[in-house]
C-alpha cells in the first residue's frame, strides 16, 4: 500500500499546471492527502474516477484546506479536531482567530489503521503564532492522534511547519529561533516521538540534503537550499510494516514536494 502526502499551495494552480495528474498518474498512490488545497471540493478541475474524495476547506476563500483522495473506501471520515479536545486546549475561541475553522485536519478510519492528514498552523514571521502552537494546536493535535490510537494504529502525515533538528534543513544556525526552528516548535515534535510515534524517513535515511520546501528566493530549489517540513509519522506497533519512506524532491508544482511511505500489511 503507497501513502502519499502533498502540500500542493492550492490544488487549482497545481492542476492549470498540468502537474497534478500527470503526477497521480505516475505514483498510483492508493492513499493520497493534500494540504493547503486553497479550494472547496467543487472549485478544484481534478478528476480521479478511481478515488473517492473527502475534502475539509477552510471557512475563509483560498486559504488553507485539505484533502484525501483514496482508492479505499473508508469505515468514517472525521473533519477536524473534536469539541472535547478543541475546547481542552483552547482553540475554539482564543486570541488567535479558530484554527479548527481553517480546515486543518482530516481523519480517515481503514480497517487496520486511522489515516489523519494535517495543515500544522505556521508561525509566522512575527513568531506570533508560536504561543499557539506550543500551549495549543501541537499538544491538541498529538492528544488526537493519541485518542485515535486507543482504538487502532495511526498513521498521521503533512506539512508540520517544522524542522526538527539541524539535519532538517540547509542553513541551521542562522535560522534559529525564527519560525519553523523555534525551541517551541522543535519541542513539539519531538513530543511526537517522545509519544511513540516514529518519523519514518528517518528510518531508512540520516543526514541532511533531504528536504520538502524550498522558498521561491534565490533559486533555492535547484541549490537544494531547503526545509524538512513535511512528514509521515506512525504508531510504534505499524512500525515494522514501513518497507519504504521517500521524498520525491523531482515532483514540481508547488514550493513543497509529495513524501510518501510504502506499507506490507
Amino acid at each position: 500500500m503507497k501513502i502519499y502526502s502533498w502540500n500542493v499551495n492550492g490544488i487549482r494552480a497545481v492542476h492549470n499546471k498540468k502537474l497534478f495528474m500527470p503526477f497521480a498518474e505516475k505514483h498510483k498512490p492508493d492513499i493520497l492527502c493534500l494540504q493547503e488545497t486553497k479550494a472547496q471540493q467543487g472549485q478544484s478541475e481534478v478528476d480521479l474516477p478511481d478515488y473517492e474524495e473527502y475534502w475539509n476547506s477552510a471557512e475563509k476563500k483560498g486559504y488553507s484546506g485539505t484533502a484525501i483522495f483514496t482508492k479505499i473506501k473508508p469505515k468514517a471520515v472525521i473533519n477536524g479536531l473534536p469539541v472535547h479536545i478543541a475546547n481542552k486546549y483552547g482553540l475554539v475561541a482564543d486570541n488567535y482567530g479558530d484554527p479548527s475553522k481553517e480546515g486543518r485536519v482530516i481523519a480517515a478510519e481503514f480497517d487496520k489503521f486511522y489515516v489523519v492528514t494535517v495543515y500544522t498552523p505556521n508561525a509566522k514571521d512575527d513568531l506570533s503564532r508560536v504561543p499557539l502552537r506550543h500551549k495549543q494546536w501541537d499538544p491538541a493535535f498529538l492528544a488526537y492522534c493519541k485518542e485515535l490510537e486507543q482504538k487502532k494504529p495511526v498513521i498521521f502525515c503533512g506539512d508540520l511547519n517544522v524542522a526538527h533538528t539541524e539535519e532538517d534543513l540547509a542553513r541551521p544556525k542562522p535560522n534559529i529561533g525564527k519560525k519553523g526552528f523555534t525551541d517551541e516548535e522543535r519541542e513539539g515534535f519531538q513530543n511526537f516521538l517522545d509519544a511513540g510515534f516514529v518519523d519514518t524517513f528517518r528510518m531508512f535515511t540520516s543526514g541532511n540534503g533531504h528536504y520538502t520546501w524550498w522558498t521561491h528566493w534565490a533559486n533555492a530549489r535547484a541549490r537544494n537550499v531547503g526545509w524538512r517540513i513535511d512528514y509521515f509519522l506512525v504508531s510504534d506497533s505499524l512500525k515494522d510494516k514501513v518497507k519504504l519512506a521517500e521524498i520525491h524532491a523531482d515532483v514540481m508544482g508547488s514550493d513543497h514536494c509529495p513524501v510518501s511511505i510504502e506499507l506490507v500489511l
